[in-house]
């Protein structure tokens, strides 16, 4: 098991998950984070600490689609291992439906 980063990341992007992480797996683009599915060691830690709720066990129903996502994205976006704020207009986009077809970038962050 591995945990994912979901739809609900994209354009909200907070960064709480990315200080607790004891192996620092997350990896930053444009408007969403990943987890590097091969490094997560499945404790559970990031989950309560996402704001958006957007963090989920691979386990879960339906998630395949950001298994593959988060695999093929954290190998080429940059290592995130420090809190920076979220976009002022995060809040705004938190919850929105279909945020992957408007929002998605597949364009790096500036990472840590």
């Amino acid at each position: 098991m591995t945990y994912v980063v979901t739809e609900n990341c994209i354009k909200c992007k907070y960064m709480d998950c990315v200080e607790v992480c004891p192996v620092d797996c997350f990896y930053e683009g444009e408007n969403m984070l990943v987890i590097h599915p091969d490094e997560c060691i499945d404790c559970g830690v990031c989950v309560p600490e996402c704001g958006a709720n957007a963090i989920q066990a691979d386990t879960e129903p339906g998630l395949d689609k950001w298994l593959a996502l988060n695999a093929e994205y954290a190998p080429k976006w940059p290592n995130i291992t420090e809190y920076r704020e979220p976009a002022a207009d995060s809040k705004e986009f938190d919850g929105k439906p279909d945020k992957f077809e408007k929002y998605f970038s597949p364009e790096p962050g500036t990472g840590s």
